[in-house]
This record gives structure tokens, C-alpha cells and sequence, in this order.
């Protein structure tokens, strides 16, 4: 059965990650000063102006609009109403809720005695999403893998100079073609970069096919039915926050699977590990990786789901979509017993009380080895169940 899956990225200048990447970078200097920060911050930018709201609660004071300033330059906004050094910045962050830190601080478990592991809560109420499958060497769906490099090389050739007309704002769209479950060849490419005003379009179109597209996806996947639409619009010269307004959390589809998984919590950017809107879709990701690496699925979904201040998820499902060695059942328990979800486990495992979260504000918070999320130093372990499992046959 032939079908056709599509799935979209953006670069870091685009108003939206101008906005998530602030955030990410005001909670890595939050961190750097206290690693028990607590953060949920949220920016909105718009014209020539950016909003900094909020609430945090650290043992050290931040600039925060220092750090936002910093971002925004460095991204590469250094001309118009929304540069650096020219933009407004209305800044509204204040203290974390007490309500709400009764139940993180001290978890239902703990208060009833448990261990060191229940001292944090769930910081809210929701359930989260994990995804791996055998499509890409980085066990993501190629579609998204596709536009998400597509997005990097827009801003490396742009920061490079190699196409010096090129500014920060940029999508990117990737529609494969999957004869059942194998993708067999892209189908269409879409490519919106803003740029210069004199430069022809033309001239754009041919650039792009050239340093970004023939650059990053592989010949045998490109045929001549694929069709490349480069600027639709045939103009893309006002762009960032000066085009649209930009807001934290409003690319939580291109953050994650590109929609081939669920996306059933909030958004990331901004938040600490306490959050398991954030913290607990990581840990989905990194146990979804490890079981098709280890060869229990060639494609699995993981749901957990959490009670604001109770440490324990609610529940934990598993769909594998036909692909697993062992009942989707099994594989529930065998996470349930390999993988302690708890908040405060979560944040050991994956060494998320440090700065390291700016990173992941642009092209994708999955798929990219840097991330501790991505290891797959669980496998081995998890391969042990394949062989009970012949064992008992």
C-alpha cells in the first residue's frame, strides 16, 4: 500500500524558536546558578517588542533580558525593529506558585514515607508521549529527520556566509512516499527561507536546490517526479517577529515526531525537569529508543501519565502497531520494571538538573545524539528478555 506522510521544521529564527530559545537559554542560566531551579518561563514576541512572563524560583538573580538580548543577536537579528539592540523588552516573571511547590517538593509518597526518589511530585496533572521506530540510523521517522536537517543547513549556510542574503527566518516541509511501512522516495520538498530584497527568486530556487537540498537529502530518495516548491509565496523578505508574532511553545509537533506521534503533554522550552510535561516525555523517548535498538519493536509508542504532586505515573501503555517480538502487554511491565519514571529518578537518569537545554530550542528535541535522552545504553539489558523469552518456547 502506497501513502504519503508529511512532517515540518523551522529554523531558529523563526519568531516562534525565537522564542523558545530564549526561554531555554534564561532556564540553562537559571540552572547554572541553583541546579534545583525551578522554571516556566514563557516569551511572546511581536514586532518590536518581546514579552518575558513567567514564574521561577532560584537562589541567584538572572538577567534576564541580558540573556535574551544575547540570544537574539546571536541568532542573527542585528537589523530591523526587532534587533538586539533595539527591540523592547517588558519583562513579568515573577515567584514560583506556592500551591503548586506543596506538590513538588514533597510528593503523595513521600509525605506517606517513601524514599529519596518520591521527594518530587509531578509538577502537573497530564500524560506524555515516547516514539522510536527503524526508519533513520537516529530511530526517528525520516520525514521529520528530513526537515529538520533541511532547517539546520538553511542557518548554516547562512551563518557561514556561503549564502550571505540569506536572514534567520526559515521553514521547511518533507512529504515522503512509504510503500507500506518502508519510505521508498521524497515526494515533495518545501523550502521558505526569508532573504534580501534584491535578491531574484530565481537565483534563491536554484541556491536551494544546490547547498540545502542536494546537501541533505540522499540522491536515491530524490526522483524526477519529486517536486520542489522554494518561496511559494515568490517573496519572503519581512520575516521573524517583525512578519508574525512568536510565542513559546507553539511548535510542539516539530519539537517532537513531526505528528507521527501524539503529542498529549505541554510544551517544553522554558521548563525544568520538575515538569514532567518536559522531563517525562525525555525519559518516553529514551526508553522507546532503547527497545527498538535492543529489538523488541521495530516501531514503538509509549504513553505515561501523571497526578499533579504524586511521583508514580497513573498508567503506562505501549503500541508497537504489530511490530514487537513480544506482547505490547509484556513490554508495558517490562518498562514498569526496567525504568523507574518517577520525577526525581528521571532527572538522575538523564542528568537533567544542568544548563544544557538551550540545544534543544531548534530542530528537534529528538533524534540528536548530544541529548542523554538519546543513549541506548539500556539495549543490552532489554535484549535479555528475547532471550527468556526463547528460553520458554
Amino acid at each position: 500500500m502506497r501513502r504519503f506522510f508529511t512532517s515540518e521544521s523551522v529554523t531558529e529564527g523563526h519568531p516562534d524558536k525565537v522564542c523558545d530559545s530564549i526561554a531555554d537559554s534564561i532556564l540553562d542560566e537559571l540552572l547554572r546558578m541553583d541546579p534545583h531551579a525551578r522554571s516556566a518561563i514563557e516569551c511572546c514576541a511581536a514586532y518590536n517588542t518581546l514579552f518575558l512572563t513567567g514564574e521561577v524560583s532560584c537562589r541567584g538573580k538572572v538577567d534576564y533580558e541580558a540573556v535574551a538580548r544575547r540570544v537574539i543577536r546571536e541568532i542573527g537579528y542585528d537589523t530591523g525593529d526587532f534587533a538586539y539592540d533595539k527591540c523592547n523588552i517588558i519583562e513579568l516573571i515573577h515567584g514560583q506558585s506556592a500551591d503548586i511547590a506543596l506538590g513538588v517538593n514533597a510528593s503523595a509518597e513521600k509525605k506517606a514515607g517513601g524514599t529519596d526518589y518520591d521527594l518530587l511530585g509531578a509538577g502537573d496533572q497530564g500524560m506524555m508521549f515516547g516514539f522510536a521506530c527503524r526508519e533513520t540510523e537516529e530511530l526517528m521517522p525520516l520525514p521529520i529527520m528530513l526537515a529538520h536537517k533541511l532547517a539546520r543547513r538553511l542557518t548554516e549556510v547562512r551563518k557561514s556566509g556561503e549564502l550571505a542574503y540569506l536572514r534567520p527566518d526559515g521553514k521547511t516541509q518533507v512529504t515522503v512516499e512509504y510503500d507500506d511501512k518502508t519510505p521508498v522516495r521524497v515526494d515533495t520538498v518545501v523550502v521558505s527561507t526569508q532573504h534580501a530584497e534584491e535578491i531574484p527568486q530565481d537565483k534563491i530556487a536554484a541556491d536551494m536546490k544546490k547547498h540545502v537540498i542536494d546537501a541533505v537529502i540522499p540522491a536515491a530518495l530524490l526522483d524526477e517526479k519529486t517536486r520542489y516548491l522554494i518561496n511559494p509565496t515568490g517573496k519572503f523578505v519581512i520575516g521573524g517577529p517583525e512578519g508574525d508574532s512568536g510565542l513559546t511553545g507553539r511548535k510542539i509537533v516539530v519539537d517532537t515526531y513531526g505528528g507521527r506521534c501524539p503529542h498529549g503533554g505541554g510544551a517544553f522550552s522554558g521548563k525544568d525537569a520538575t515538569k514532567v510535561d518536559r522531563s517525562a516525555a525525555y525519559m518516553a523517548r529514551y526508553i522507546c529508543k532503547n527497545l527498538v535498538a535492543a529489538g523488541i519493536a521495530d516501531e514503538v509508542e509509549l504513553q505515561v501519565a501523571y497526578a499533579i504532586g504524586v511521583a508514580r505515573p497513573v498508567s503506562v501503555f505501549v503500541d508497537t502497531f504489530g511490530t514487537g517480538r513480544l506482547p505490547d502487554d509484556e513490554i508495558a511491565e517490562i518498562v514498569k520494571k526496567e525504568f523507574d519514571l518517577r520525577p526525581a529518578a528521571i532527572i538522575e537518569a538523564l542528568s537533567l538538573n544542568r544548563p544544557a537545554y538551550a540545544a534543544t530550542a531548534a530542530y528537534g528535541h529528538f533524534g540528536r545524539e548530544e541529548f542523554t535522552w538519546e543513549r541506548t545504553d539500556r539495549a543490552e539489558a532489554l535484549r535479555s528478555y528475547l532471550t527468556k523469552e526463547r528460553s520458554a518456547r
